[in-house]
């Protein structure tokens, strides 16, 4: 039985850029598919001598009755994963404005910052039913396949996948966080001058975050937190988990405290990836 994957989310956000990263990675891609033909699909690609074991299907922009197809797939024993690809406002209006593409909901509004929020306003509450959501905001094509790279190269374990990645306040909160955690209470290298041009990646930064008391107890109880409820992420069938872990700038504090809480993620057996969206910033 194939291995199935949904990519959806806003226009403008990615769902080509991502159908052929992985066509790259060997997947059977089906861009822009009608919702009428996904049974038809994947009843083809799960019948027997069929040489499809991983099959995406690219919405086109009939999001929302994908979600009862979803549920009925699953239902009838297909693993099926939901992708949501989000970008802000102002990044989608520059991306259509570069590309000079008419959205597809520009018959319906005044204009195109009226048609992004339209078909926000419209995707909104399948969102938080699909199983991973990747904010593409700040990522450019080659970002964007290291980011799909690192999730679904080889990659068909049942197992629940961790990212944990660092952000800075001062550019805002991810928008594909599931866990947001606030690390500003720390004290800040920026304010040491021989440690403010380095980050929380270097030697010098990680020992003046991570080697106080104050961290240790954030770390030690955080990690605990995270691994107690794991399990219950995995029992509610939810395959991808994002914890983001900020500081004012997401150069210093946050980069250093997600390298330790995901050192000691890996050292009890879980698997995580890490991420450091504004560390060079």
């Amino acid at each position: 039985m194939a291995e199935i994957l949904v990519i959806t989310g806003l226009s403008g956000a990615g769902r080509s850029a991502t159908a052929a990263v992985l066509e790259d990675l060997g997947w059977y891609v089906v861009d822009n598919l009608p919702t009428s033909l996904v049974d038809t699909i994947v009843e083809l690609a799960s019948s027997p001598g069929s040489a499809i074991d991983r099959l995406a299907l690219v919405a086109g922009r009939q999001h929302l009755e994908l979600m009862p197809k979803v549920a009925g797939l699953r239902s009838d024993g297909h693993r099926v994963r939901v992708v949501y690809l989000d970008a802000t406002d102002s990044e989608l209006v520059k991306r259509y404005e570069s590309t000079r593409r008419r959205h597809p909901f520009a018959a319906e509004s005044d204009g195109l910052l009226e048609s992004i929020r339209a078909e926000r306003a419209l995707l909104e509450p399948m969102k938080g039913d699909c199983d991973l959501v990747i904010d593409t905001t700040d990522l450019n094509v080659h970002q964007l396949k290291s980011r799909l790279l690192g999730v679904f190269e080889g990659s068909s374990t049942e197992r629940l996948q961790v990212a944990v990645e660092s952000f800075g306040f001062k550019f805002g909160i991810p928008i594909d966080s599931d866990i947001v955690m606030d690390v500003r209470f720390l004290p800040n290298p920026h304010w040491d001058e021989a440690l403010r041009p380095l980050t929380g990646l270097d030697d010098p930064v990680r020992a003046f975050v991570v080697d106080r008391p104050a961290t240790e107890r954030f770390v030690t109880d955080f990690v605990a937190m995270i691994s107690g409820i794991l399990p219950e992420y995995a029992q509610e069938g939810k395959s991808y988990l994002t914890v983001s872990i900020g500081c004012t700038g997401g150069r210093h504090r946050s980069v250093a405290v997600v390298e330790e809480v995901a050192a000691r993620l890996r050292a009890s057996g879980q698997p995580v990836r890490t991420g450091h969206r504004d560390v060079g910033r």
